[in-house]
């Protein structure tokens, strides 16, 4: 079994992510391996006193991109968008940024 640390790569702190954090609603990088099952344990393992209750996964797919004459590619990587009970715990993380 994979450690929390493997599963969750960083929070994702954008304007439109930051939004959610009134509802409850988190994101983060995850490995690109993971499922909602495995999101959902690792959440509630690192964050104490948390309880998901929805979690939302969305594969980002290359995108192509241009530096000066040569060509390229973004990689790819996976989103997950946690929603958290309404009797659980804030995560600190995200309300410190607010």
């Amino acid at each position: 079994m994979k450690s929390y640390a493997d599963i969750i790569v960083r929070p994702l702190i954008t304007e439109k992510s930051m939004d959610g954090v009134a509802e409850k609603r988190y994101s983060f990088e995850v490995a690109s391996s993971a499922t909602k099952a495995d999101v959902a344990a690792a959440v509630e393992a690192m964050f104490k006193k948390t309880k998901v209750v929805k979690v939302n996964i969305i594969n980002m797919k290359k995108k192509p991109k241009r530096y000066g004459v040569h060509f390229g590619f973004t990689g790819e990587w996976k989103k997950a968008i946690v929603t958290l009970s309404e009797d659980s715990a804030p995560i600190a993380f995200f309300e410190s940024m607010n």
